[in-house]
């Protein structure tokens, strides 16, 4: 057990890991963000394409890596152990299952024509949404592949790496996906469909980066990843999918929670969707700080929990919850200093800029809720805790989030006349207020249970 650490000394530990995470969790949803102002440019009707094939494509991809990300707990308890010789044959079984995962993955990506007629897509919106889901579909598995890598990186203690590959890829997604969205550089237009294709080409490019770094990088000899290959366990791969489908599970709940929105709305036309969809772009972008936190948290979590060292553990998820509540009250009120000029940049239309002004606020508001319960369940994911954390997802983030926003935009009294997206974003407050309260209490009952353990 080690002695007892200040504030400074856990806040820069968390910081070491947390900004290279911080830096590549932004250049990725900038992706996102990028494809909305290329999509928006082109035309409304793409622009609400890509914000419900997005909104698919984003669902199904959280839920897979999701399950993926329990190869980060797992090689943490082994690195906190010393259990150098584990590390090599768990990063082996998390590609086996990541190729495993691709092919259902894909075909969900590839034949979205149901979920597009159940949420009553309009036709033209329909077809774009359904060509950019197959443009996407074609990068899956290289995703998945990827971002086993990224949570092996991330469970060593190595994440700047992910940082400069992210920094790639973004720089070369931005124009390639202007370019095939808009037909230059020799291309065809594609509309939408060409921001899908440009994230499709850039994934296996990651992907590539990444396993040239593992095969050149010296660091990574001592694991033996690629000169002891195993072919897949039974017994190992089981371990992981009970580790992590409640945590793909979970992700997926919470981003769908808010995802979803953009089908259940889709029939309040393209400028309801679309307005909503730059929100929500803000919200994901914004929403990189706490989720960057949290994954340092986990990481470091569970090296201690892999350690036996309760005491460290503590004193990280103490830290971690007073800054990342802070850092994200003060981006939760920039933003609403800077509203006007912020969705003044993200679309020409009018209408669109008008929807996105008035659910601005409720980003504002929720922020600092949403810090508070991501971080504290990644600090669980740290402890190898993940099914009553799925409960508690499910309850908040479909119950409340999804269940009442949709009584709210469309049943409410006041909201019959005229429907509105902005039921959701009420909702999404509530529901994010409820999980910090609730994973608050368990992650409190769980650091209690384990110090008493060890004392």
């Amino acid at each position: 057990m080690s002695a007892p650490e200040s504030f400074s000394t856990v806040a820069r530990r968390l910081f070491h890991h947390a900004w290279p995470v911080l830096v590549a969790q932004v250049l990725s949803i900038g992706m996102m963000v990028a494809d909305t102002l290329i999509a928006g440019a082109y035309g409304t009707a793409d622009l609400a394409a890509v914000a419900v094939g997005g909104g698919l494509y984003v669902s199904v991809v959280m839920l897979l890596v999701g399950i993926l990300q329990a190869v980060a707990p797992t090689i943490a308890h082994h690195y906190g152990a010393g259990r150098m010789a584990e590390i090599g044959p768990t990063l082996q079984q998390g590609f086996w299952l990541a190729a495993m995962l691709a092919l259902p993955g894909t075909l969900m990506l590839a034949q979205p024509g149901m979920l597009l007629e159940l949420a009553r897509v309009p036709a033209e919106v329909a077809e774009k949404a359904a060509d950019y889901m197959m443009a996407t579909a074609i990068g899956l598995p290289a995703v998945l592949l990827y971002r086993t890598f990224y949570a092996f990186n991330n469970a060593v203690g190595r994440p700047r790496v992910l940082m400069t590959i992210s920094f790639v890829t973004t720089t070369i997604h931005v124009p390639l996906a202007w370019a095939l969205t808009h037909g230059h550089l020799g291309f065809a237009p594609l509309g939408g469909a060409g921001c899908g294709l440009s994230t499709a080409i850039v994934c296996w490019l990651a992907l590539l980066c990444g396993l040239a770094y593992l095969v050149r990088n010296p660091a990574y000899q001592r694991y033996r990843i690629f000169t002891a290959w195993q072919p897949p366990r039974l017994q190992a791969l089981g371990a992981l999918l009970r580790l992590g489908v409640p945590m793909g599970f979970s992700t997926f709940i919470e981003i769908t929670s808010f995802t979803l929105i953009a089908l259940f709305v889709a029939r309040l036309g393209a400028q309801a969707v679309a307005g909503h969809r730059i929100v929500a772009n803000l919200a994901a972008l914004i929403y990189m700080l706490p989720l960057s936190m949290s994954i340092a948290t986990l990481v470091l979590v569970g090296q201690a929990a892999g350690a036996g060292d309760w005491a460290r553990a503590r004193a990280t998820i103490r830290v971690a919850l007073l800054i990342t509540a802070g850092l994200a009250g003060g981006i939760g009120l920039l933003l609403w200093l800077a509203r006007q000029p912020v969705i003044a940049l993200s679309s020409a239309d009018e209408g669109v800029r008008a929807v996105a002004l008035g659910l601005i606020v409720f980003i504002c508001v929720y922020q600092l809720f949403d810090a508070v319960q991501t971080v504290a369940s990644h600090a669980l994911r740290g402890y190898k805790i993940t099914f009553a954390p799925m409960l508690l997802h499910t309850l908040c983030f479909w119950g409340v989030g999804l269940g009442c926003g949709y009584w709210l935009s469309f049943h409410a009294p006041w909201r019959v006349a005229a429907p509105s997206v902005a039921g959701f974003w009420e909702a999404g407050v509530l529901a994010t207020l409820l999980a910090s309260l609730l994973f608050g209490a368990l992650l409190r009952q769980v650091t209690r249970r384990l110090g008493r353990a060890a004392a």
